[in-house]
Parts: structure tokens; C-alpha cells; sequence
């Protein structure tokens, strides 16, 4: 037997063990033989593993790989080659960038292959750098041919450790350019904006928006020679990071906006998922939801998370939680009351209004804030965590997760507070390496013979479920 099922069955054992001293009824098992055929049963549907680093170790995927498929969302799941696809993943947004300077690209194999040993299927990063410092798109339609070739090793390399994408194409935010390059790029071609907001509404920046779009979804991997749109690498497609229309609280410019860009997202590319980069705000469409709202302001912004989730072309709906921000910097047991209650609230609405999976793909807390220590970080993200646990054993939408952010050692310098090295933090590390475990599980228990009635049942529960892992 190898170390890597080793590991696992003794930690079945430990946990059996562990609960039958408590007088827990735990089934199904008789001897390690056992065990052995159903941790079997667990490795043939899961990434291959190793204890490089962590519990997994991903082997590198072949072009001919069979098993490399498009993600897709059905009904408030999402699915890969007719199994379950529940998602623990991260966030970096940097990548592009330092894959366009040769002294920094092997940090993006490094993050890569961190990310992997803890057993990371899903990261989300930026597509986009608009007139900046080592600009992707120059100006409207004029790319940097090296960037756009580091944005296509990005791609490559993720396809490597098993690693999806979810590509956002612009930011609300002026990091990376954003809405408001666009509209300097508007006024020095003559026209007279006066808001940043314009993004949103006027034509010719709508064109510009387009035209990046078609730009990266037509582009064909130099490294691979896959099309983006026909690349299962790329998990999904996000219109925008954090997208805001503060001039028009009603929402209707952010909506018309959304439902014009899903729908041209779609015309260029029907296989692959989109999503908006929401926040999660709730707006006018649902005032018995508002309560929700970390603040009021937050109904002010032009966002409205039910209505926009259901405009046609969006596959699943996006949510952000950071408590620090939105309710105070000074860390407190509130912030994860709030947690707690804004996720069920927005898995709720995925269940009953919306028909679709959520992913709550940004979540973190600041070192910078007052009262922060490590021990609190792991208890945020475990709180995320066994809340999606909660939603996933009830076949609900809470479909996954995405940590901001995670980082190889040595990048400190673009750390804004909220920076994982996994390296330098064993018990974030650990907590991110078991809640991979218990979605690999998931993911891949229906395809198991017994399926979830049989005798097995209990004893991978208590694997799943106990909260003192």
C-alpha cells in the first residue's frame, strides 16, 4: 500500500476510533482491508497523489487527456463528465503579469503547484490589464503581443496541475485600468465623458468592452494552440471584477449592461460558463433581502443580486465576503455571524429564485486589521467552509469557494494584507488540504458502486461532517 492511501485510511481509522470512544455508532468497516477497497474506490476518482508538499500531487494532463472536459452547471450544481464538480480554489490575480517577466514567471508554476498539493481545483485571475504599466490591451483593440503570450502560459501551465480558470475581463476598480481607462480612452477619442459610470451606458465604450472580450476569447494559446473559448481550462468567464454603478442606484444601467454583455459572451463562446463578479449585494428587486446588506450603503450601489443573476447567458452567481470592509476593520465574533447569515442567504436565493450554483469566490480577512491573529483567519475560513459542507450534503447551491488570496513565498511586496503562503502557515494549510479531502469525496462518491445508502455511509460522514477535524 503507498504512503498517500496509507494516510488516508489511517486517518479513517483514527476517526472511527475516535468516535466510537465517544460511544458514536460507526458501521460499515471491518479491518484495514476494508477500508483499503473503499479508499480504492475514493483514489480511482480523484487526482492522483503523493506526499509531495501535501496530500495531493497532481499529474500533469496529457492533450489527449479524456478527462479534461468543460465544466458546466446543471441546475444548482456544477458538473464534469457527468460527476459533481464542487469547487475549493483561490484567487491570484497577478499571474499575467509576472508571467510577462521571465525573472518572475516561476512563481506562477510555484503558486501552481502549491496550490495543487493542498488540493485546489479552481483559481480565479485577471484577464485584463488596460493602459498600465505592462499593459495586456495598449489601447482599444491594441495588445502587447509578450503579455498576451504570459496570459497564455498562465493558461498552460494551470492545465499542468490541474488548475481551471476563471478569467475576469475588467475591473470596476482603477487597479489594472479598469472602468476608468475606458473612458479616458472614450475622451481622448473625442468624446465628452464625464463619469466613470459611462463605462455602462455609452456605446462606444460598450464596443470597446466587446471588442477585449472577442479579443481574448478568439486568442489561440501559443503555448497550446487551444482557442480560449475551446480551452476546458478555462472554468468560467467573468464580465467584470466587483462591477458598480454608483450614479444609478435603481440599477437598471448595470443591468442593461449585464444582460447585453452575458448575452455577446455567449454569441462568441456557448461552452463555457459566465459569471458577473458580483459582490452580492441585494438591491430595489428584493427589499425583504436587503436586510441582509452588510450596510445600507450597500443598496445604494447599483447592484441588485437576484435580478442580475437572472438576466439570460449567466451560468452561476458570484458572492464577496469581507466583513472587515463592509461592517468594521476591528475583528470581531460579528464578522462571522455575518458570514454565516450572508452565505445561507445567498445559497437560499440560489435554491429558490435563481436555479443555479453560487460560488463565494473572494473571502479573506486582513492581517492589517485591529485584533487580527492566525488563529482567527483559520476560524473564518473554516466558518466558510462547514457552511458550504452544510449546503453540499443537502444537494444544495452552495457549490465552492475561492480564498483571497494565496501566494508563493517571496511576493510579499504585492501582499495587501490578506496573502496565504502556505509555506509559512501549516494550520491554514491543513484546513485548506482537508476541506479538498471532503469535496474530492463528494465529487466523486456517486460514480461508487454502493452509492451513499450503504454501509460506508456512516463512517464517511463523520469524515465529512465532524467539526473538530
Amino acid at each position: 500500500m503507498d504512503t498517500c492511501k496509507r494516510f488516508f485510511i489511517l486517518s479513517l481509522v483514527f476517526f472511527m476510533v475516535f468516535f466510537e470512544d465517544l460511544g458514536t455508532n460507526v458501521h460499515g468497516f471491518q479491518g484495514e482491508e476494508q477500508i483499503e477497497t473503499t479508499m480504492e474506490d475514493f483514489l480511482d476518482h480523484s487526482p492522483h497523489c503523493t506526499t509531495t508538499q501535501g496530500m495531493y500531487d497532481v499529474e500533469e494532463v496529457g492533450d489527449d487527456d479524456d478527462d479534461w472536459q468543460m465544466v458546466q452547471a446543471k441546475g444548482n450544481q456544477f458538473v464534469v463528465n457527468g460527476q459533481p464538480f464542487y469547487v475549493n480554489g483561490f484567487n491570484t490575480y497577478w499571474l499575467m503579469v509576472f508571467a510577462a517577466d521571465q525573472s518572475t514567471r516561476g512563481k506562477v508554476s510555484e503558486l501552481f503547484q502549491q496550490a495543487s498539493s493542498v488540493g485546489l481545483t479552481v483559481c480565479r485571475t485577471w484577464a485584463f490589464n488596460d493602459g498600465q504599466w505592462r499593459a495586456l490591451q495598449k489601447s482599444p483593440s491594441v495588445y502587447d503581443e509578450e503579455v498576451f503570450k504570459a496570459l497564455d502560459f498562465v493558461v498552460s501551465e494551470a492545465k499542468k496541475y490541474k488548475i481551471r480558470l476563471i478569467l475576469s475581463l475588467v475591473n470596476n476598480w482603477d487597479a489594472y485600468g479598469g472602468k476608468a481607462q475606458y473612458v479616458k480612452w472614450g475622451n481622448a477619442s473625442g468624446l465628452n465623458l464625464t463619469s466613470d459610470d459611462e463605462f455602462f451606458s455609452h456605446p462606444t465604450l460598450r464596443s470597446y468592452y466587446k471588442s477585449h472580450v472577442k479579443a481574448v476569447l478568439n486568442r489561440v494559446n501559443t503555448f497550446t494552440n487551444i482557442t480560449y473559448k475551446n480551452d476546458p481550462t478555462i472554468f468560467a468567464w467573468e464580465l467584470m471584477n466587483e462591477p458598480r454603478c454608483t450614479s444609478d442606484p435603481s440599477g437598471d444601467t448595470l443591468q442593461s449592461w449585464i444582460a447585453e454583455m452575458a448575452a455577446y459572451v455567449k454569441s462568441l463562446d456557448a461552452k463555457h460558463m459566465v459569471e458577473i463578479g458580483l459582490e452580492g449585494f441585494y438591491g430595489p428587486s428584493a427589499p425583504a433581502r436587503t436586510q441582509f446588506n452588510p450596510n445600507s450603503y450597500a443598496t445604494q450601489v447599483g447592484t441588485d443580486f437576484i435580478r442580475n443573476n437572472q438576466a439570460l447567458g449567466v451560468d452561476f452567481a458570484s458572492v464577496h465576503i469581507y466583513a472587515d470592509s463592509w461592517i468594521s476593520p476591528t475583528i470581531s465574533d460579528a464578522h462571522l455571524e455575518f458570514t454565516k447569515s450572508w452565505m445561507e442567504a445567498h445559497i437560499e436565493d440560489a435554491e429558490k429564485y435563481l436555479g443555479m450554483p453560487v460560488i463565494f469566490s473572494e473571502f479573506g480577512v486582513s492581517r492589517k486589521d485591529p485584533g487580527y491573529n492566525s488563529s482567527y483567519r483559520d476560524t473564518l475560513i473554516s466558518t466558510v467552509y462547514k457552511t458550504l459542507l452544510n449546503s453540499t450534503k443537502k444537494g444544495g447551491s452552495g457549490a465552492g469557494s475561492l480564498l483571497w488570496q494565496l501566494f508563493p513565498d517571496g511576493t510579499d511586496y504585492m501582499d495587501d494584507g490578506y496573502a496565504i503562503v502556505l509555506a509559512k502557515s501549516p494550520s491554514t494549510s491543513n484546513l485548506i488540504s482537508l476541506h479538498s479531502t471532503r469535496v474530492a469525496i463528494f465529487n466523486s462518491r456517486c460514480s461508487w458502486k454502493c452509492r451513499w445508502g450503504c454501509r460506508k455511509k456512516n463512517s464517511l460522514e463523520t469524515f465529512l461532517y465532524h467539526d473538530d477535524l
